[in-house]
């Protein structure tokens, strides 16, 4: 018990950098930006990658050559189209970061990939508006999408979706919400109130608890309360290893919620990091991730070539490449416009199928898993293509 209470009291005191780069709030809203441009793309056709070059925080910084890198990736795969990759630094600052993109339209770039965090992709996309430049950020926070300005992370919204017609179509039809206090947890539970509406099953309560491990303890008695009350029968849990999901998975089996008695769900990846494989709790419950031998494949080819393991969302960047060459090979007038941006056939990615959405968001092949004797089970495999199952 000592450990895991020590590891979860590290997890909370500790900054969580990255979901803050990914979940800041929108400041403003975005204007509609339809053509990427204006003039007919032909030759080398200059994009703008806007990356957090110069911050002062290591891991950020790390995280920038990792985005660099994938997108240089990206560029040499591409076939038939040629891509005039022209890199900015933001320094993870808003201002940078819309000056760069002047900076970038002013060297001719046709669209904006990047920045990464929201307040930063906000600011350029107003700025790239009047200009009829479209952004491809790398936030997840779809309160900041919309008009000139979409949004390359997977959202709550698209696992929510995903898991919730899973878990519906395996019987489970009174799943209970339990939420952090805070920005992602709010925004967790609102993904996971409305794909439960959606698929048509009942929300059988949503208790929110307080980001701190005593806020934890004194959460599961109200979840305990709440899941008898109701005659839940799926728990969908916003925590991630990070964060609660160790001590849940500890206690809500101790006060009668064991796996027995309901299905757990997780919002976040249960199979990172590679120990949280090892947690009792967590065996039998259901998560969500992208396919998993595209991703395998990307991993050991990033590895190859730059000889570090890249960043979990560094694929972001090889995506925005992806998209944009698959469109301009089109030969597309507005190519870069906001009509071809959101073709409902998508796009392939190095891990998956995904699309981007007409409210700036994006949907995104997921494959649901389980955790098995410690080892990830795949129970419904990554949709190939939309209109299939899984979509």
């Amino acid at each position: 018990m000592f450990a895991v209470l020590y590891t979860i009291c590290k997890s909370f005191t500790r900054p969580l950098i990255l979901l803050a780069a990914l979940l800041l709030a929108a400041c403003q809203p975005v204007p509609v930006a339809t053509p990427g441009g204006g003039s007919a793309l032909s030759g080398r056709v200059p994009v703008a990658l806007l990356v957090p070059h110069g911050s002062a925080d290591a891991q950020e910084a790390q995280l920038a050559r990792d985005l660099e890198n994938a997108a240089r990736l990206a560029v040499s795969d591409l076939a038939g189209v040629e891509i005039d990759l022209r890199v900015y630094g933001t320094a993870g600052q808003a201002q940078q970061a819309q000056q760069a993109a002047l900076n970038a339209v002013a060297d001719g770039a046709r669209i904006i990939i990047g920045p990464l965090h929201a307040e930063s992709a906000n600011a350029v996309a107003v700025a790239m508006a009047p200009r009829n430049i479209n952004v491809l950020a790398f936030s997840n926070n779809p309160t900041i999408a919309g008009g000139n300005l979409f949004i390359l992370g997977q959202t709550f919204q698209n696992t929510a979706n995903r898991l919730a017609d899973f878990a519906t179509r395996q019987g489970k039809s009174r799943i209970m919400a339990v939420y952090s206090n805070n920005l992602a947890g709010e925004l967790g539970r609102a993904a996971i109130e409305q794909a439960v509406r959606d698929t048509g099953a009942t929300l059988s309560g949503s208790v929110g608890y307080e980001f701190s491990q005593e806020g934890v303890i004194a959460a599961i008695p109200n979840i305990k309360r709440a899941a008898d009350t109701n005659s839940a029968d799926a728990i969908f849990l916003t925590a991630n290893s990070a964060g609660a999901l160790p001590l849940f998975s500890q206690m809500l089996p101790e006060n009668g919620l064991g796996p027995d008695r309901v299905q757990y769900i997780g919002l976040s990846r249960w199979d990172t990091p590679p120990q949280t494989l090892d947690l009792p709790g967590v065996q039998g419950g259901w998560f969500a991730l992208p396919d998993p031998a595209r991703a395998s494949q990307f991993i050991s080819r990033f590895s190859a070539a730059y000889g570090n393991l890249p960043h979990p969302i560094a694929g972001l960047a090889y995506d925005g490449i992806a998209a944009v060459g698959a469109l301009v090979k089109t030969g597309n007038r507005e190519a870069l416009g906001r009509t071809a941006l959101i073709q409902s056939a998508g796009f392939q990615g190095v891990s998956g199928v995904f699309r981007l959405r007409p409210d700036g968001s994006n949907e995104r092949g997921l494959a649901v898993a389980t955790i098995l004797d410690k080892q990830v089970t795949i129970l419904s495999p990554a949709p190939q293509s939309f209109g299939g199952a899984g979509f």
